[in-house]
């Protein structure tokens, strides 16, 4: 879908999308039990890469990969009743975007540029170097930070903490970038970008 016909509200239905199946996760481990929960995280996210297809017109490479690891490590969890199979998840996510983030800065790509454009309109190129760099980093930390609560919590807080406490930690994360991609030319609304002298725009394809 071209950037200029996307819907004004994908932002919120891009995130709707991604936190949706693990609230449904959540709701459905604390209340039907782990089978029935990780049964029904399966079927809400297979609906949310359906949703992500028709009304936004594609589907993000992340949640193509969480679809398939909560596919296949759910497939798992439920077929050996052992719910580690599903604490592993995320640890592979964040070390799978780390590494491509990394190997596209190793190449003088940043690779985020071409997942977010849209969200970041008017920012440089340096802007999406810094801005790759930094949620590269971030992912590894996450991936760390996830092998060490599967570890060391019991399964109901590391959940909570996946749920909520994660989310809100990727947000201020996000939150916090905005004051550097607004020196290297990021719009707000109707706010004009600042100038970026000397900074180059990466060719294109």
């Amino acid at each position: 879908m071209p950037a200029d016909t996307k819907p004004a509200h994908s932002g919120t239905l891009s995130l709707a999308l991604d936190f949706g199946p693990l609230l449904v996760f959540f709701l459905g481990y604390k209340f039907l039990g782990m089978i029935v929960g990780t049964a029904a995280f399966m079927v809400a996210i297979v609906i949310a890469v359906i949703v992500s297809k028709w009304k936004l017109g594609r589907v993000s490479p992340m949640l193509w990969l969480s679809a398939a690891l909560v596919l296949f490590f759910g497939g798992l969890t439920i077929y050996f009743h052992d719910q580690s199979f599903i604490q592993l998840k995320p640890t592979i996510i964040y070390a799978f975007f780390a590494l491509m983030l990394f190997a596209g800065l190793a190449r003088g790509k940043p690779l985020l540029k071409y997942l977010l454009q849209a969200a970041y309109d008017g920012l440089s190129h340096t802007g999406w170097m810094k801005l790759s760099r930094n949620w590269a980093l971030f992912f590894v930390a996450m991936a760390i930070a996830n092998e060490a609560m599967r570890r060391s919590m019991s399964f109901d807080t590391w959940l909570a903490v996946k749920v909520w406490g994660v989310t809100i930690v990727s947000v201020i994360f996000a939150a916090a970038n905005i004051p550097m991609l607004m020196r290297h030319g990021l719009k707000l609304g109707d706010e004009p970008a600042s100038d970026d002298l000397g900074e180059t725009t990466p060719p294109q394809g």
